[in-house]
Order: C-alpha cells, then structure tokens, then sequence
C-alpha cells in the first residue's frame, strides 16, 4: 500500500481532494433547489461544477444553512461560498471575493394592478424580505420612515407563498431570482413593479466567498470564472434556467 501510494505521488496521479463548495441549504430555484430525484441541482450548482472542473478538482456539495454560510467558511468547514452572496463592503470585511459572475438588481414583486410606483408608496403596506440578505440590511436600514411593516423570512418560497396568500403586499428580492417565481402559472397577476435606489448596501456584483486570505483559491478561482464566462458555458447554463444570459462581461 505504502509503495503504491508513493508511485501515485510520483507520477502525479493522485487525486486532489475535492473542493468544498457551500450553498444555502434553505432552496433558492432555479439557482439551487431539489430535483425530484432528491439531488441538488440549478444554475449555481452545475455552475459550481463547471468552475471546480475547470480548476482541476471536484466539487463537493456542501449545503448549508445560509445564516451560517460565512462562520462555516471561515471555520474551514467548507471552501467556498457560491450561492448568490452579493459582494458588500461588510461581507468583504469578514472574508474575500472572487471577480464578480453575475449582477442583479433588487426590484419590488407585487399584484400588477396595485399602484406602485417607488418606495413611497410602501405606507401601509406589509413588505416581505429573506433574512441575512442585502435586501433585509437595506429594508432595516433604509426603510423605516416608509411606513411599511417588514416581516423577515428564512426562505424565499416562503415570501412568495405569502405574497400570493395575500398576508403580505410586496416583496423585496433580486430580480433575475424573481424571474422564475413570475413565470410560473400560479404568479398570474403579479409582476415587478418597481427598480430599488442603487445603494452600498446592495454590493457590487455576485461573487463566490472565499477565505479571508486565500490568495492562491481566490487566483484560480478567477480564472475558472472568466474560462467558464469566455467559453460560453456560464451563458449556455444561464440560458438554460433563466431563458437569458445573466453572466458578467
């Protein structure tokens, strides 16, 4: 065993270990959710493979709860975050970031006859926003003299089975994560009404976290996105579960 094992070594074909790669474990369609199998699938995910083969490794799927996402990199549970996390100035303060692989705007979903025109017109209404993300930071920070009520929770779904139950008027999210949640046949009669402000709190792009300190990751991991960016593979995947390209440039 030992000889075999130095032999492998020798002539380069022992196996790296796999790249943890963190998501959140709470589903987040089409980026990552269940298929019927019971597999992890979406954008993210097969994105998230296409990155590790491009760097010379396998992925290993690490989901995680998201309000945990970022102790769990750091503590070296897992080796990186690639689940939509915004790159905002306190994130990057905690860990690193890689370039950027898509960006979103963070838009207002609600009833397509309600008059909605910008956030004045919050007074009065119930505003559903999904905790421990840039739009929850943004709905505490920003919007407290609007006069709206804001219910935070854990899961997307959540917010739109609500949404659609009539116990909340608006919701607070990213766009292109909002676009197949408007394109379902039950969401008839609810589209985006309205772009929020840019703001510091939205970040700057979506990029995969990383250790604070991993130089050497944080390299071929920008080299892996722009391969899988230049190659066409990121827009193919984008194609696939948004019907357009949302890759960065």
């Amino acid at each position: 065993m030992k000889y075999l094992l130095a032999l492998l070594l020798m002539t380069g074909t022992a196996q790296a270990e796999p790249l943890r790669m963190a998501f959140s474990a709470e589903p987040y369609p089409p980026f990552t959710y269940k298929s019927s199998s019971g597999d992890w699938t979406g954008f993210e995910v097969e994105l998230g493979q296409k990155i590790c083969t491009a760097m010379g490794s396998d992925c290993e799927l690490s989901p995680t709860g998201w309000s945990g996402i970022i102790p769990s990199l750091t503590s070296g549970k897992v080796d990186f975050i690639l689940g939509s996390m915004s790159i905002t100035e306190d994130r990057d303060k905690v860990i690193d970031f890689s370039a950027p692989y898509y960006d979103s705007a963070a838009v207002y979903i609600g009833r397509d006859d309600m008059d909605f025109a910008d956030e004045g017109d919050l007074d009065g209404k119930i505003l559903a926003v999904q905790a421990s993300t840039t739009h929850a930071t943004y709905a505490r920070q920003q919007l407290g003299d609007s006069g709206a009520t804001v219910r935070i929770y854990d899961q997307h779904e959540q917010m739109n089975r609500d949404l659609q139950a009539g116990r909340v008027d608006v919701i607070l999210a990213d766009e292109i994560a909002s676009l197949s949640f408007l394109e379902r046949d039950d969401a008839q009669g609810f589209k985006a009404l309205a772009e929020a402000p840019k703001n510091p709190i939205f970040g700057q792009g979506i990029g995969v976290g990383l250790r604070d300190g991993d130089a050497k990751l944080q390299a071929s991991m920008n080299d892996a996105i722009a391969s899988v960016i230049a190659d066409g593979t990121c827009a193919q995947l984008s194609q696939k579960y948004f019907g357009i390209d949302i890759c960065a440039d």
